[in-house]
């Protein structure tokens, strides 16, 4: 397991890397990399993978440490292709998480010759009214600095009734230990999600793709994942019924479907 850093331009770029296989996974996580970064978190991140770590190794990346004001999803994307090529990934199954998916599509947009297999996990094609609700809300209270509000609001647009009904009396606990000592990291993420639509771009992707859903997503909403399948050409779509936007938690044979996908050979 690594625990590293790589420069990009006047700044730098957190990853968390663990395996030894020759395929490569490289993964984008969401708008939670605008509140605390990968750094030092190797250990914990590799819980979910580590069946799979054999065969592959997996790269974690959170955004660059210093992100300019009006930093988009397209910018993103370029700084992650450049931090890819400072480690020597020329090519990787890429599965984005959220914002990462948005990150992630643009990837395989303008850089498909990095991208061998993409996976979009809850994510969406651009800004609908359910993402836009949801960031502005989160935007609003990032400003009042209510951090405990902030957290639980996630919480209850991420998970199931079921997990939310087992755990819920953790989350505002869990939310003073996190708090951040400024939110502008989560701002410039949060305003680069409002600013992002690649609809009409969709089709340029020609990576082998697959979406996953939840049936229940009240962060991304349930139109997203059909959007995504219809605009992408022989991408393969999983809707987990009875789940929302935290499937790659909640779902306990999520991982497997990615690794199922990204190993076999089309």
């Amino acid at each position: 397991m690594k625990n590293g850093c790589v420069a990009i331009g006047d700044t730098d770029m957190y990853y968390a890397s663990f395996g030894s296989g020759d395929r490569t996974l490289v993964v984008l996580p969401g708008l939670s990399d605008g509140l605390a970064t990968v750094k030092g978190k190797a250990g914990i991140l590799s819980a979910p993978y580590r069946k799979y770590l054999n065969a592959y190794t997996v790269y974690m990346f959170s955004r660059k440490n210093k992100m300019q004001e009006g930093y988009t999803i397209r910018d993103m994307a370029e700084d992650q292709v450049k931090a890819m090529h400072e480690l020597g990934i020329e090519k990787a199954c890429v599965m984005g998480v959220s914002q990462g998916g948005m990150i992630a599509q643009y990837l395989a947009i303008d850089h498909p010759e990095t991208v061998e297999k993409l996976i979009l996990a809850v994510t969406a094609p651009g800004v609908n009214e359910v993402v836009k609700a949801a960031v502005q809300g989160w935007i609003e209270m990032a400003r009042n600095k209510d951090h405990v509000r902030l957290m639980v609001d996630t919480a209850e647009k991420m998970y199931s009734p079921k997990f939310l009904d087992k755990n819920r009396r953790l989350f505002p606990l869990i939310a003073r230990i996190t708090k951040p000592s400024d939110y502008e990291r989560f701002f410039i993420n949060a305003y680069a999600i409002l600013g992002f639509d690649v609809r009409d771009k969709l089709p340029a992707i020609k990576a082998k793709t697959l979406i996953l859903a939840g049936s229940d997503d009240k962060t991304v909403g349930n139109d997203a994942a059909g959007e995504l399948k219809a605009g992408i050409l022989g991408s393969e779509l999983f809707v987990y019924e009875g789940l929302g936007h935290g499937v790659f938690e909640e779902a306990k044979d999520f991982y497997d479907r990615v690794f199922d996908f990204c190993s076999h050979d089309f």
